[in-house]
């Protein structure tokens, strides 16, 4: 094959990337495919194993990638925004344009060929046959931001030189296509001897198979290789197939007698007759399609059915339409001090999660570890894609940096762990499972721990204090080793307190919540940074974060105190009058009395005091963190992050 490479893919997971990516590998070793996640069902079925992951969007993680490959000839299949369940608006626009942006800003400055998948709805309302050259009338967000796409690369192309190519696709279809798209529909009814409903039979699409869409990116690469010039191309049949000729050949290959029924069920950007004119390909490129609709259907019949693939059909409903797609878990680690038990904590983690079938991210908040934690997070992430680091300006303790690994998780569940490896990550598996039963919030219990007895019987004793004193259920022995649902984070999120203990939040939300039992290990590196009177200070804060107990304990103490005071003096002056004999003589009286009541006040102030001091903390409105960078795929880049919670 002529294509200077290395050759680069992006969206390699992606239907035509997917095919694409098989394609050139079997035949190149200096091929490199992106996917957004690890694991790929696409290239699974086809039997490619390496992909790169990468999130397209973090642009200097894109333009690092680029550097290291240094790849000659890039093909631009990324896109999002094209089917009814992608509605993020924002993402719509960062993946058609700004990965496009960064593409073809890399491509320009280092020479190299890009060739940019467009699609046919940039013609929008002009959809009827248009030439390259013809007005583009978008009629949806989609349309808009790949015709954006389709400007910025032509301007480039001017003003930078850029050697690039937009190829228009029309109606792709084939093995592995969108589940929800129609000709997947089609084979699943149809392998069952049914026929879905079918769009209106006056609606005509322009179908073009798989192969030969591969068979056009490749000669349009082939044909910039040698031109070094900017050109549109459509890649299409044009061929109008309508709904009644889909139906016609559905029923022919399936072997259906019955009735077809048609139904007006147009979305927003659906028009009736949308076809294509593919003469400026045919001309320049010498490409022309091979492939009849018929053919074409025959083929992914043919494809499903070896091997039993037709399974494929089912897995692929449930990984990527809408709702039921995989969920992503985000696990937070605080770290600090932690630096022999980060590589450990990461091995674990990942044997755990890749056994759960889940999307995840590994959030390693480095809380200005004096150690070399940083450059440990960092090496880490440049093997694995999925790790993330945060690193603090300065030492905020642990509540603030899971607080700060929250504002950043992406997933639909957190997991908060400490770095020092005594929350054991194999503990995630039964977490999960109480998840996907339907609890919001799983938290370890700690039946037991390593620990001397002293302390073992202090801190049964500060939990049984801190669950009689709050007015809502704070479970016993539970730290903050626990999944917790997006729906829960996000209401912890919007908690305005700067002095913020989790725990205690965590059941302050409450939700559907359930404990797991676990035997709390010993720190098994180093020395642990708790000592007496930290812990001290965390029971003084677990327990003025849930209640205003104290300042009643004390008020009644009061009342109590002066009513017994009250009746002693009565019963000291009544002595005195009475039987001036018997009443107690000297100061050592006195003095125990005077100490007495003076320890009582001093308490009273103290406690006043902490919560004035906590009053204090929260009219300051103090940022609870400030990051100072942040680690992907090993490249640490500055990004000063102030907390911005609602004060």
């Amino acid at each position: 094959m002529s294509l200077p490479g290395p050759i680069f893919i992006t969206g390699a997971g992606g239907f035509v990337g997917a095919h694409l990516y098989k394609a050139l590998v079997g035949v190149r070793s200096d091929v490199f495919g992106t996917t957004r996640s690890v694991d790929s069902w696409r290239l699974n079925a086809l039997g490619v194993s390496s992909s790169i992951q990468i999130d397209l969007t973090e642009k200097v993680q894109l333009r690092a990638l680029l550097n290291r490959i240094q790849p000659k000839t890039v093909f631009n299949l990324a896109a999002y925004g094209a089917y009814s369940h992608q509605t993020l608006v924002d993402l719509t626009y960062e993946v058609n344009i700004g990965v496009v942006e960064t593409l073809s800003d890399w491509c320009a400055k280092n020479g190299s060929i890009l060739i940019q998948t467009g699609s046919s709805s940039e013609y929008g309302a002009n959809c009827m046959a248009p030439l390259e050259m013809d007005k583009a009338e978008p009629n949806s967000r989609y349309a808009v931001s790949k015709l954006a796409a389709t400007n910025l690369i032509a301007h480039l192309a001017v003003s930078t030189g850029l050697i690039a190519a937009v190829v228009r696709l029309y109606s792709v279809y084939g093995p592995l296509e969108d589940p929800t798209r129609l000709v997947p529909t089609l084979m699943r009814e149809g392998l069952n001897g049914e026929l879905p409903e079918f769009a209106s039979q006056e609606v005509t699409r322009d179908f073009v198979y798989i192969d030969d869409v591969v068979d056009a990116l490749i000669k349009v690469a082939a044909y910039l290789s040698k031109h070094n010039r900017y050109e549109i191309f459509n890649v299409a049949t044009g061929v109008a197939t309508s709904m009644t000729e889909v139906a016609d050949v559905t029923k022919f290959i399936f072997k259906i007698d019955k009735s077809p029924t048609f139904v007006s069920n147009f979305r927003s950007w659906d028009l009736n007759n949308w076809f294509g004119n593919a003469e400026k390909i045919k001309n320049l490129v010498g490409w022309k399609y091979s492939v009849k609709f018929v053919d074409g259907m025959k083929e992914i019949i043919d494809w499903y059915r070896l091997e039993n693939r037709a399974v494929l059909l089912d897995r692929a409903l449930v990984t990527e339409s809408g709702a039921n797609k995989s969920k992503k878990l985000s696990i937070i680690i605080a770290c600090y001090r932690d630096e022999p038990a980060i590589s450990e904590m990461h091995e674990r983690l990942t044997r755990v999660l890749s056994e759960s079938n889940l999307k995840y991210e590994i959030i390693f908040v480095n809380d200005c570890s004096p150690d070399n934690s940083l450059e440990t997070i960092r090496k880490i992430s440049e093997s694995d894609s999925n790790v993330i680091g945060v690193n603090h300006a300065r030492n905020f303790g642990s509540q603030a940096a899971f607080v700060s690994g929250m504002t950043v998780a992406t997933g639909d569940a957190c997991v908060l762990m400490d770095g020092d490896l005594q929350d054991p990550p194999e503990l995630i598996t039964e977490f999960l499972k109480r998840w996907i039963d339907g609890f919001d919030v799983v938290y370890g219990v700690r039946v037991a721990r390593k620990a001397p007895w002293f302390m073992q019987i202090a801190y049964k004793f500060f939990y049984r204090i801190l669950s009689a004193v709050s007015p809502y259920y704070v479970p016993k022995n539970a730290g903050d080793f626990s999944l917790i649902d997006r729906s829960v984070m996000n209401s912890m999120l919007a908690f305005p307190e700067r002095d913020i203990f989790l725990r205690t939040s965590r059941a302050y939300s409450g939700h559907k919540q359930c404990g797991v039992d676990y035997i709390r290990p010993e720190r098994p590196y180093g020395i642990s940074t708790n000592n007496f009177f930290k812990n001290i200070g965390w029971a003084v804060k677990g327990i003025l974060s849930v209640s205003k107990k104290p300042l009643t304990y004390m008020s009644v103490a009061g009342v109590c105190l002066f009513a017994i005071t009250s009746i002693a003096l009565l019963v000291q002056l009544l002595v005195k009058i009475f039987s001036p004999e018997s009443a107690p003589p000297g100061a050592v009286t006195i003095v125990l009395i005077s100490m007495f009541f003076g320890s009582i006040n001093l308490l009273g102030i103290s406690i006043v005091g902490e919560y004035v001091g906590r009053v204090l903390e929260e009219v300051r409105g103090r940022p609870r963190f400030i990051v100072k960078s942040s680690i992907k795929n090993g490249i640490e880049q500055l990004s000063p992050r102030i907390d911005t919670s609602d004060r």
